[in-house]
């Protein structure tokens, strides 16, 4: 089974997710999402996928959220998704793709809901 991770390895929750898809017997393939930010239309296909929209999908704590002024409402979510483009560390993780559906894997526990 092909699986992703959007990670950041700083992100005890991330580091969990990892390690319960490792004892599956899976190995991910990783995406340093900070280091290598996925693209506004990747975000877009992975709200889709989770059913989300952009602002459930924003990280507050330990991000520029404040400084953006992303709490204010007349933010799109077009420009919501092209702030998660420029800032990645605004996205929150971990996300996980599989062919069973893609997750915000928050709390741990979700991710098994698609391994």
């Amino acid at each position: 089974m092909s699986v992703v991770i959007w990670h950041n390895p700083k992100c005890a929750t991330s580091r969990k997710v990892l390690e319960l898809i490792r004892a599956k017997g899976i190995e991910p393939r990783i995406v340093d999402y900070v280091r290598a930010p996925p693209s506004a239309a990747q975000i877009k296909t992975a709200l889709k996928e989770m059913g989300m929209k952009p602002r459930a999908l924003l990280r507050r704590r330990g991000t520029p959220f404040d400084e953006l002024g992303l709490d204010d409402q007349k933010h799109t979510d077009a420009a919501l998704i092209a702030a998660m483009a420029e800032h990645p560390i605004l996205i929150e993780r971990p996300v996980v793709r599989t062919r069973k559906g893609t997750r915000l894997c928050r709390p741990v526990e979700r991710v098994q809901e698609i391994l």
